[in-house]
């Protein structure tokens, strides 16, 4: 395969020297590359700006991302990827593509020793996670969804983003959202029973379907209903559609069938798309 954005190509090879076992993931990167993505992350997320040492946030997310794309089960996972000697050049390569000879030093200056690692251990991503949280007690017979945090809210504006990338290659003017809730069955203590009777986390999200593509998604616990705030999970994903997108269409089941949220649709009190026509289970 020839070279495509980003410094490598695809070539047989009969050593076994420099290989990978992870062989698509560099396609993803040259997409990232094409996106703008390292820049928009290192825009809006300012984790690692503010400690000023160590990875920097592009670096960890897409690492992350990276991590996903190739099954990976759990953050320890990520040590898969660091011994993956020829994922390791490609990615290395990869974060240095278009930096500037005084950015490239800059960025040395956020190591005290010598950097011995491309990707994040799993330690110091379960730190960098834990910048997201935001504290609070689950409750059985209780439905509460904690305030997104700062950083949490910065994520969002980086999938915006990517919405608005995806939008500009093939441009769509209705957005058709179905919105739903997944049960995601799990051991973990601290997880509170769903309706069906087992622990379980439930996020709720919002798909477009015009592009196929998820819009928005808010992590839940099992506890908290499918219908719960759904007119305000609306308004948050509404915010997310491109500025060129003119109609919006609701689908969903019967956690739809909430009269605050069919007001909002129906009085038409969106100051953006006006009424909007839904579909109720």
């Amino acid at each position: 395969m020839t070279q495509g954005i980003l410094p490598f190509k695809y070539e047989e090879e009969k050593r076994g020297v420099g290989l990978t076992a992870l062989g698509g993931l560099p396609l993803y990167l040259d997409l990232i590359h094409a996106m703008g993505l390292r820049d928009s992350i290192e825009k809006h997320m300012k984790i690692g700006a503010n400690k000023k040492q160590g990875f920097t946030d592009s670096e960890v997310i897409i690492s992350l991302m990276m991590l996903n794309l190739a099954g990976g089960e759990s953050v320890e996972d990520m040590r898969i990827l660091e011994e993956d000697e020829g994922f390791r050049c490609i990615l290395e390569k990869m974060q240095n593509h278009g930096v500037p000879r005084s950015e490239r030093r800059r960025l040395k200056t956020r190591w005290r020793k010598e950097r011995k690692r491309v990707t994040p251990s799993p330690a110091s991503i379960h730190r960098y996670l834990s910048e997201f949280a935001n504290t609070y007690k689950s409750r059985m017979g209780e439905s509460k969804i904690p305030e997104t945090s700062s950083n949490l809210r910065d994520l969002i504006l980086i999938n915006k983003d990517i919405i608005a990338f995806i939008q500009k290659q093939c441009e769509k003017k209705i957005a058709t959202l179905d919105m739903d809730a997944t049960l995601i069955e799990t051991l973990k203590a601290e997880a509170l029973y769903c309706y069906k009777g087992f622990k379980a986390y439930q996020p709720f999200n919002v798909f477009w379907a015009e592009h196929k593509l998820l819009l928005y998604s808010e992590f839940r616990d099992g506890n908290v209903s499918a219908g719960f705030q759904q007119d305000r999970v609306l308004k948050d994903a509404l915010r997310l559609l491109p500025d060129s997108v003119e109609t919006v269409r609701i689908r969903s089941d019967t956690a739809g069938y909430q009269h605050d949220f069919l007001a909002y649709c129906d009085d038409g009190k969106n100051s953006r798309f006006g009424r909007i026509e839904f579909a109720v289970g």
